[in-house]
């Protein structure tokens, strides 16, 4: 079953240059990674430091496969000083 999470992020208003760039090469990663049918990236309009990633996978099997490789090999040791909080996400199905 399809499976979209939503990942939540807030930048340091400062960093923002900095987390554009850290999140363009994460996310073209993440596109190429086996199981992602996308990515969209929004931005609120009265925080353009807060961020929603909207990820969409094939499976929960694909998007578990996914967060296991952020865990270990692939983990973004460049992006936790760039954040101002702690990220949020949360998975959805389709009805």
């Amino acid at each position: 079953m399809a499976l979209t999470a939503l990942l939540e992020l807030e930048f340091k208003a400062d960093s923002l240059d900095d987390a554009k760039k850290v999140m363009t090469r994460v996310l073209d990663e993440t596109r190429q990674f086996d199981g992602c049918d996308g990515i969209e990236i929004l931005v609120d309009q009265k925080n353009e430091a807060r961020w929603v990633v909207v990820e969409k996978w094939r499976s929960a099997e694909h998007d578990a496969a996914y967060r296991k490789f952020r865990a270990g090999e692939g983990a973004i040791t460049d992006l936790g000083p760039l954040l101002a909080g702690a990220p949020k996400l949360e998975h959805f199905t389709t009805l």
